[in-house]
């Protein structure tokens, strides 16, 4: 098998395993503030979650062009499993906090010390040939969205048989188990870049910024990232409310969010191929609008069956958002500084992931939880917009050549 597939199948093993792992205990954050750290007012417990929650985030967001620099300097694979080392002590001694303090200390220390999945996409997106880079990331993508579709099913069910606190050491563990796989069978020829292709945070900064097409990917990874997220808090609220306060919300919760997953799998290395065959900007601008609509309906659902069948179609297309947006930015950064640039990409997608939950639960009490929904919409056509504009109306896209 050439390397690069091997690589490929084993980090989406990986990955799949690390994903699963850490979305076991965080959709029960709220609970285990509750039960383990005594806090009983629900206003108290959902500030403190959210701002648990989105710490890993910005930390994450502050420090990954930091390791995306370092990554193109002395590879990629060793990011990895500095990623993956650290992240299983870190997530392990978690179980031990004891005190909410400890607790968001530790999710900034876990953020800071993170990346392991934009250094796998880096990894992945240099090994790969360009004519397969979107098979390739939209293959990754799918076994990440497929692990945190498995987490909170397991997570579920650990819970109730060994706690909340042990969870996160079965989850440093598994971490564990994943990056000791990653290190003694990922192989990667990294080459040092010749001295005049290295530089300063200054100088990546300028680089990237003064072209035309990263910083319009850039703002289209946070856009979808903050209108995606915006829905997070708001979802089991509305399903409560079709279905009346009667019957089992969370496990209606957890149906729709595994039908936009399971869709999201499917999907993703379909889309990707297509985006390698025609464009993966053309497959982006369809994927947008294709999901900019259907957020008009779910805001009209009549009941939760609706519901879910509409989510399973929004997944279909958010197969083909966040791997389009890899293999974009593959296309258009030379070798020596994919890291970088996906170093970057994930500060946005950060920054979008720890605004879009905060901004909407605030927009839902204002606008009510349907009004959210089409301020997604309204967002999504938006970004659709801006996609159109960067990629379609001005010059055709250009391509490195390294």
């Amino acid at each position: 098998m050439e390397t690069w597939r091997r690589n490929l199948y084993v980090l989406c093993g990986a990955l799949f395993v690390v994903m699963m792992a850490m979305s076991m205990v965080m959709p029960f954050l709220p609970l285990y503030i509750q039960q383990d750290f005594g806090v009983e007012d629900p206003h108290e417990v959902t500030a403190w979650a959210g701002v648990i929650f989105g710490a890993n985030f910005l930390t994450a967001s502050l420090v990954s062009p930091i390791w995306g620099n370092l990554a193109d300097k002395y590879g990629r694979k060793i990011m990895i499993l500095r990623s993956g080392y650290f992240m299983s002590v870190i997530i392990a001694a978690t179980g031990f906090a004891g005190s909410l303090w400890q607790l968001l200390a530790l999710r900034l220390l876990n953020g800071t010390v993170g990346g392991i999945i934009p250094a796998s996409t880096a990894l992945v997106a240099s090994n790969a040939p360009r004519e397969k880079a979107g098979w390739a990331l939209g293959l990754l993508q799918s076994f990440v969205t497929a692990g945190s579709i498995m987490g909170p099913l397991i997570g579920g069910v650990l819970a109730d048989r060994i706690g909340f606190r042990m969870i996160f050491v079965v989850t440093g563990s598994l971490v564990l188990l994943a990056t000791l796989v990653i290190t003694f069978t990922v192989k990667e020829a990294f080459v040092p870049p010749k001295a005049r292709e290295r530089s300063s945070l200054s100088d990546d900064f300028r680089k990237i910024f003064t072209s035309r097409e990263l910083p319009a990917v850039f703002f289209v990874t946070v856009m979808i990232q903050f209108a995606l997220f915006s829905i997070v808090p708001v979802l089991p609220i509305y399903i409560s409310q079709l279905l009346h306060q009667q019957g089992n919300v969370a496990f209606w919760a957890g149906v729709v969010q595994a039908s936009t997953g399971i869709a999201n799998v499917l999907a993703a290395p379909l889309l990707g191929r297509l985006g390698d065959r025609y464009g993966s900007h053309r497959v982006l601008f369809g994927s947008l609008l294709f999901a900019a609509t259907l957020f008009v309906p779910q805001a009209l659902a009549a009941n939760v069956t609706q519901l879910a069948v509409l989510r399973f179609l929004l997944g279909l297309s958010l197969g083909g958002l966040l791997p389009s947006v890899n293999a974009l930015l593959r296309r258009l950064t030379p070798s020596h500084m994919i890291s970088r640039v996906y170093g970057y990409n994930n500060s946005f997608v950060s920054m979008g992931s720890m605004l879009g939950p905060m901004i909407g639960g605030f927009l839902a009490g204002f606008v009510s939880i349907n009004g959210v929904f089409l301020m997604t919409s309204a967002l999504l056509f938006i970004n659709a917009g801006w996609v159109f504009f960067s990629f379609f109306r001005k010059k055709p896209l250009r391509e490195t050549e390294t």
